[in-house]
């Protein structure tokens, strides 16, 4: 081959390689198991009350396609989530984010079983407290009611 025919061969092989994408790679196999992970965290917009792992939907299906590629596409897990969060807002996640608003949904159960504990204790100490103080103090009785109760019991009738 002639110097001409070398670096035209030169030139074209360059324009070929730079005309594939920089990562021009095969996407990474996306295993089941990293999919559902991400589904359970997802309500399904259609089911409600499932998760999109757990939903028989075509939606939840699509949806799980979706995470599929973005993952295979190498986006993380969070990256993915968030892809959803934008699109339908914060209702598509079936455990809510722990923080702001968010935390009292968190924290509200674990205040009213303190709650509700103290004030259990404090009725068992009362409770005690009385027991304790012996018998209950005598009922101050009319002098007049306590006279007809005597006859009464004395008549036998």
């Amino acid at each position: 081959m002639s110097g001409v025919g070398v670096r035209l061969l030169t030139v074209l092989v360059l324009v070929a390689l730079a005309g594939l994408p920089a990562g021009a790679q095969k996407p990474a196999a996306v295993s089941e198991e990293a999919v559902h992970e991400i589904a359970a965290q997802l309500r399904c917009v259609v089911c409600q009350s499932l998760s999109v792992a757990d939903s028989p939907s075509e939606m939840a299906s699509q949806m799980r396609g979706i995470i599929r590629e973005r993952l295979a596409a190498g986006e993380r897990p969070a990256e993915v989530i968030q892809y959803f969060v934008d699109r339908y807002g914060e209702r598509i996640l079936l455990a809510p984010r722990r923080h702001g608003f968010n935390l009292l949904v968190w924290l509200f159960p674990l205040v009213a079983v303190a709650v509700g504990l103290a004030l259990v204790a404090i009725i068992v100490r009362r409770w005690t407290r009385r027991r304790r103080d012996g018998a209950a103090a005598p009922v101050n009785v009319d002098p007049a009611m306590s006279e007809r109760i005597r006859r009464e019991m004395g008549s036998g009738t």
